[in-house]
This record gives structure tokens, C-alpha cells and sequence, in this order.
């Protein structure tokens, strides 16, 4: 009977270990990633850049919690505790994991476009289709479509632009008949449903978020594998790695150069999340430049987060408050990060 306590109360035990180690919590741990050198990811013309220095992207860490590890995370002051509908919006981690790599992809394909077009090299940009992000509650798609698919016909009809698209569900009425040609892990196929009153609107839809899915063709071929990392923060980065090795221009000067940003077309950078987790990354890892975006923080935003900081004043704000050796840079576009790179 004493062996009999014995085992159950080491079966217990074992059972508790095992719920506090691997019980997943809905909540997400944010904390400081790493800073890796982007020529490791792209070539161009199949030749690697193999100068002096390095341009790194920078990235958080994000991590699935636990009872344990929710608790030790109180030991970082870099860890932030984020709600698991805050990070996937209510996805699965399948449908989460696409939209991040659609993301991206995106980046890439921007960086191609305005490096080329800063050096003056010779591109176009093939518009693929719509790529679904997300399906509504409300959807007769429901069910049909899924994250990652990419419409490219509407009732048999093409189009060259999302504009083009939107403008012709938007004029059909609520209830019309909708044929959604889209194409599906390579493969073609045909959904059929109804258009419906768009939540909070009188518009009609078919009840899906969507995102422009293009291509960048040029004579000038650039490859970038990043198969493993996700989301846009990586533009502005690898647009400058881009840019370097198509004009064939040292921006490095031997120096280790970190940064972050989305990236647009016309080469405007866009705001990130976890920016004062990246500048540490940066630091970490031996950068003496991160570049950060610089653009106000908005009426909205202020109204929400009376606190909030843009993220050139937040990652300044972190670098002073733990004397870390890195200075960082304000830019508001590509042209600005490259002009500085030059004159320094």
C-alpha cells in the first residue's frame, strides 16, 4: 500500500510537470531575436556579396507560453506577454504561418522593385491576383476559400489590377451570383457563392480580406531565399542588400549595419512592431548603425495610447535608457538610409 502512495504520488508529480512545461497558455512571449546578415539570403546574378561588413534584418523572438515559461519571462524586462488573438487575429497557426510568408514574399518583391529602380536597371511587375488573408464570419465563401489562395478571375472575368476587382463586386447587388476562379497550391479551381452587405457598410462583397499579389520580372536576376522567416519588417534591409550588389556600390564600408522597416514600392519605410527588441538584437549582435522609421505617430494612435511613441523616438528612447553602443538612424524613405550610408 506505502509503494501503492508512492508510485501515485510520482505519477502525479510527473503529471504536474508536465501541464506547468508544456500546457500551452493562450498568450504569446515577444523577446529579443537576432540581427542576420542579408547577403546570406540573396544573390544576384547568382554571384553572393562577399564584401567587407554586413546589412542585417533584424527580427523578435515569439514563442508559445507556458506556466513556466510565463512566469520566468517576468525575469527579462525585454519579454512582453501578448495575447495569442493579438498575434493571429483569431488564425490557425496554418492560416497565420501563410499570411506571414505572404508577407514576406511581398517584401521581397517590393525590395526587387526599388532597387532595380533606384539602379536603374530594367523591370516590370506581373499583377498575379487577390491573395486571401482572411475569410468573414458572414462569407458564402466560407468554407470554400481558404488563406492563401489567390483569386484570379471573378465570373470568368480577369483582371489587371485589385482595383479593377474590387470596383466590379463592389457594383454587383447584395446576393448576386459569384463565380471565384483561384488557384490553390498550383492547382486551378472554382468556387461558387453569393455577394453579402459588407460588415459596418451598405457595400456589397464577397466577404474576404484580401492583399495584391505581384511579381517583379527583370533581365537582372535577384533571388532571395528566406524560407523560415516571415512578416514585411525585413524590407527596408533587404532593399539596401539589393541595391548594393544590382548598382554594385559598397554601402558598408566594413561596418556592421542593422535596421528595420517595411518597404514600398516608391520606397517609403513603414512602422514595425517590437522595434525596441530589434535595436537590442542589433546591439547584440555588433551593429553601430539601426535604421529606424520615422514617421509620426497618428491622431488615432495617440487617442488609443496616449504613451505611444514612433518608432524612431522608441527605439532612441532604449538605446539611451540602457547605454547601448549603437546609434540609430531616422529614415523616413530608402533614398535617406542610402544618402547617410554614402556621406558617413
Amino acid at each position: 500500500m506505502k509503494k501503492f502512495k508512492i508510485y501515485a504520488y510520482a505519477f502525479l508529480g510527473v503529471i504536474l510537470l508536465a501541464v506547468v512545461c508544456l500546457l500551452p497558455l493562450p498568450v504569446y512571449l515577444e523577446s529579443v531575436g537576432k540581427a542576420i546578415n542579408v547577403a546570406d539570403y540573396v544573390t544576384v546574378k547568382g554571384r553572393t556579396d562577399e564584401s567587407k561588413g554586413k546589412l542585417m534584418l533584424t527580427y523578435v523572438s515569439l514563442q508559445k507560453a507556458t506556466p513556466i515559461l510565463y512566469v520566468t519571462s517576468f525575469l527579462d524586462k525585454y519579454t512582453s506577454r501578448v495575447p495569442a488573438s493579438e498575434i493571429s487575429g483569431g488564425e490557425t497557426n496554418a492560416e497565420f504561418d501563410k499570411v506571414q510568408s505572404y508577407y514576406m514574399t511581398d517584401a521581397v518583391n517590393q525590395a526587387k522593385a526599388i532597387s532595380l529602380k533606384l539602379a536603374h536597371k530594367k523591370y516590370k511587375r506581373v499583377y498575379l491576383g487577390i491573395y486571401v488573408m482572411s475569410i468573414l464570419k458572414n462569407s458564402t465563401f466560407k468554407g470554400k476559400l481558404k488563406v492563401g489562395d489567390t483569386i484570379v478571375a471573378v465570373n470568368n472575368r480577369h483582371f489587371d489590377s485589385t482595383e479593377g476587382f474590387m470596383k466590379y463586386v463592389k457594383a454587383q447587388k447584395k446576393g448576386s451570383p459569384i463565380e471565384i476562379t483561384y488557384l490553390r497550391d498550383g492547382k486551378q479551381k472554382k468556387a461558387n457563392g453569393k455577394t453579402v452587405t459588407l460588415i459596418g457598410t451598405n457595400r456589397s462583397g464577397i466577404g474576404i480580406s484580401l492583399a495584391e499579389k505581384t511579381k517583379v520580372k527583370s533581365p537582372t536576376k535577384i533571388r532571395a531565399n528566406m524560407e523560415g522567416i516571415g512578416g514585411p519588417s525585413a524590407g527596408l534591409m533587404l532593399s539596401l542588400q539589393m541595391y548594393s550588389q544590382v548598382a554594385n556600390v559598397d554601402l558598408k564600408a566594413g561596418r556592421n549595419i542593422a535596421g528595420t522597416g517595411t518597404i514600398s514600392s516608391n520606397g517609403k519605410v513603414g512602422d514595425i512592431g517590437g522595434i525596441d527588441k530589434k535595436v537590442v538584437a542589433a546591439s547584440r549582435a555588433g551593429a553601430t548603425v539601426f535604421f529606424a522609421p520615422n514617421n509620426p505617430v497618428s491622431k488615432a494612435e495617440k487617442k488609443a495610447d496616449p504613451t505611444a511613441l514612433s518608432n524612431y523616438d522608441e527605439a532612441k528612447e532604449t538605446v539611451e535608457k540602457d547605454n547601448l553602443k549603437i546609434k540609430v538612424i531616422p529614415v523616413k524613405n530608402i533614398n535617406e538610409a542610402i544618402s547617410y550610408l554614402r556621406n558617413k
